[in-house]
């Protein structure tokens, strides 16, 4: 393996920082790790603990290529070139699941939603990064006011509710104020949370059927963890969506693949 040429993609987001390595069309190691403060630091960290679950004593200089994609992709100052998200999760996913036609990605600052077509090539998209509502933000913000430890803890207590509190205030600082007032009349928890999933999900929903929805649809991105918002998601959709077995990486896996084939 230490003659074998190997590739990485680097996705810097605002939440999480990834690398994938592969050779050829073979994922042989990965890492995700907050992104912190310094992006650059942050990005040759995150490269070298994928490169030390690979198992081979090489640095990141004896990469042969790396392409770096997500917010701050310009800051990954040893890729070999830069792409966008949108191009990345696209072949990230199609690569994971052939069959997959639209991408609902759901990260920490921002959601997508994106049209692939058989090639994995990029027929269409939508983007919301302007407005915190319907991103994991959101989620982190309400978890605080909910008091359940972290976002992760969310779904699983969602899916216990019988109730779910209808959200009306797409504005996370107006939301905020509803939860914090709906839980002082002594609603749930468990329909607190349910109630602000569907509010996620209304909110994506809206905006992905700016597309033509077409199955298979695939959920990635952190929040796609969420057992609840993916629920959500369904109800909305009116159909089944499935989620990658680690839907973080798909952005730095089709990073990856670009570098594959770009050397």
């Amino acid at each position: 393996m230490a003659d074998e040429r190997m590739f990485a993609g680097v996705d810097v987001g605002a939440a999480t920082a990834k690398a994938v390595i592969v050779s050829g069309e073979r994922i042989l190691g990965y890492s995700v790790i907050p992104t912190g403060y310094d992006v650059k630091l942050v990005a040759e960290q995150v490269t070298i603990e994928a490169l030390k679950k690979v198992g081979v004593a090489r640095s990141i200089s004896q990469l042969d290529y790396i392409v770096s994609t997500g917010y701050a992709r310009h800051a990954v100052a040893f890729a070999s070139k830069t792409a966008t998200e949108i191009i990345c999760h696209a072949k990230g996913a199609h690569f994971v699941i052939p069959q997959a036609r639209t991408i609902v990605d759901i990260g920490g600052q921002d959601s997508k939603a994106i049209e692939v077509g058989e090639d994995g090539n990029v027929c269409d998209f939508v983007m919301n990064d302007k407005c915190a509502a319907g991103t994991g933000r959101f989620l982190e913000v309400m978890a605080g006011v909910l008091q359940v430890g972290s976002m992760d803890n969310m779904g699983p207590l969602s899916l216990q509710s019988k109730n779910p509190c209808p959200i009306s205030s797409t504005c996370t600082i107006f939301a905020e104020s509803e939860v914090v007032s709906l839980r002082a009349t002594g609603k749930l928890r468990e329909d607190l949370i349910a109630g602000v999933h569907k509010a996620v999900a209304s909110r994506v929903a809206l905006m992905a059927r700016r597309l033509d929805i077409k199955r298979e649809v695939i959920f990635t991105g952190g929040v796609a963890k969420n057992v609840g918002v993916k629920r959500s998601l369904e109800e909305e959709f009116g159909l089944e969506i499935t989620v990658p077995g680690e839907p973080q990486i798909m952005g730095a896996l089709g990073a990856a693949l670009l570098a594959s084939q770009s050397a």
